[in-house]
């Protein structure tokens, strides 16, 4: 099924280098629907004010319109309450604020933290940070040659002193799809350890019902779901919430402040100080009514579409090896491409990438914030192409004809 969504998003009308953008870098952010655009222009224009803290007109349309996102929210990811879900500034400050929170309220020496062999660097870094202040320990589920985490193996690395299962829902480095309630179901028969997903690459691509998944904590990005930077979401259930202490302190989490004492606001103010992003958590409901009236099914569909057509394309390239063969791929293809005059060296991703630019063809170089799934696969770096439901077929094939010109050019 292929969407016809292309014309929605203002900035697909650019060209690059005489020639029309193929945005193939969806993984690392997607592009913004004129609606959601419009969305914020609105509110700068015809309601900016701040919220909760008004009893005047602006004031009040623009906490109904910020409130508003988050049932959009709750009813998105099904969650039992608008109180389970947090707005942070994206996924990476939602696993810090569980981390620092969570995590230092209730892990000490000798716990044990899970995480997986595919995860990003924003899944990793805030549990060692966390590990190093309480004295809890970090184990890896390992993964096979294919990218496929080894499950078999998950048993054995639970115990009673597992405190969190932390695992991304799918890798941003190779595509693998995580069998995610197969993992849930795992961990609760195993131990009593709390599951936190990183849903960073399939909050956009795929349902998500954290009730059925029966996971603790999910975390996600409004600029990876066509809606603005700088806003995110937890989701967590409300018991554990409310069993957590406040990140950050200032205005709007409190209950009473006196110099001698303060008392925090229930969930999920307590979690909220500050001056939110007012206009991103607008752009942000309106990125989920995109969502929702373009269909996750269509959008699913439509991009195992240009996946299949990527892999088939993509595969008759000599010396293109795309790493991992997952047994679920997101729609992502990472790889590398090796050199004509020496097939044991690869080209440089990065050289890569700027001769695509020169075509007009935005990809991602590098490590992709995952350095030890690039460890893990014997690669310093790849290129990322990725698809969104805008891509379309002619962008594939403009980049495998760029690929060819990257052949002669170093041949």
């Amino acid at each position: 099924m292929t969407l016809q969504v292309r014309s929605q998003f203002p900035v697909l009308s650019q060209t690059g280098s005489e020639k029309s953008l193929a945005y193939l870098d969806s993984t690392a952010t997607t592009q913004k629907p004129l609606c959601v655009i419009d969305c914020m222009d609105q509110f700068y224009r015809e309601h900016y004010s701040s919220v909760k803290r008004g009893v005047y007109r602006l004031s009040e349309r623009t906490s109904q319109s910020y409130e508003a996102t988050r049932t959009k929210l709750k009813s998105f990811f099904n969650a039992a309450s608008e109180s389970e879900i947090v707005f942070t500034r994206g996924t990476t400050e939602s696993i810090n604020l569980v981390a620092w929170s969570w995590g230092r309220a209730h892990l000490k020496a000798g716990d044990e933290i899970l995480i997986s062999a595919l995860e990003h660097h924003a899944n990793i870094v805030p549990w060692q940070l966390i590990a190093e202040h309480t004295g809890a320990c970090i184990k890896v589920l390992p993964c096979d040659d294919n990218a496929n985490l080894c499950l078999d193996l998950l048993p054995s690395l639970l115990s009673d002193r597992t405190k969190l299962v932390a695992v991304t829902h799918i890798s941003n480095a190779i595509g693998t799809i995580n069998p995610i309630a197969e993992i849930i179901q795992i961990v609760r028969t195993h131990s009593q350890a709390l599951v936190l997903v990183d849903g960073a690459q399939s909050a956009a691509h795929t349902p998500v019902d954290v009730q059925a998944l029966d996971c603790d904590f999910f975390v996600c990005s409004a600029h990876k779901m066509y809606g603005p930077t700088g806003v995110g979401m937890l989701y967590a259930k409300y018991s554990i919430l409310e069993s957590m202490p406040p990140w950050q302190g200032g205005g709007d989490m409190i209950d009473r402040v006196t110099f001698e004492r303060t008392t925090y606001a229930p969930p999920p103010a307590r979690f909220e100080a500050g001056t939110p992003p007012i206009a991103e958590v607008i752009g942000f409901g309106a990125a989920i009514d995109w969502l929702n009236q373009t269909g996750l099914a269509q959008i699913h569909a439509h991009e195992n579409e240009m996946l299949e057509y990527a892999l088939n394309s993509l595969g008759q390239i000599p010396g293109l090896r795309v790493i991992g063969n997952p047994t679920q791929r997101a729609s992502l293809i990472s790889f590398v491409l090796a050199d004509p005059l020496d097939p044991q060296t690869v080209i440089h991703a990065y050289d890569i990438a700027l001769i695509l630019d020169e075509e007009g063809i935005a990809v991602r170089s590098g490590h992709h914030c995952a350095q030890p799934v690039m460890d893990r696969f014997g690669v310093a770096a790849t290129v990322r192409a990725s698809f969104g439901a805008y891509t379309e077929a002619w962008e594939i094939d403009r980049l495998a004809t760029a690929l060819r010109r990257v052949l002669k050019i170093f041949g």
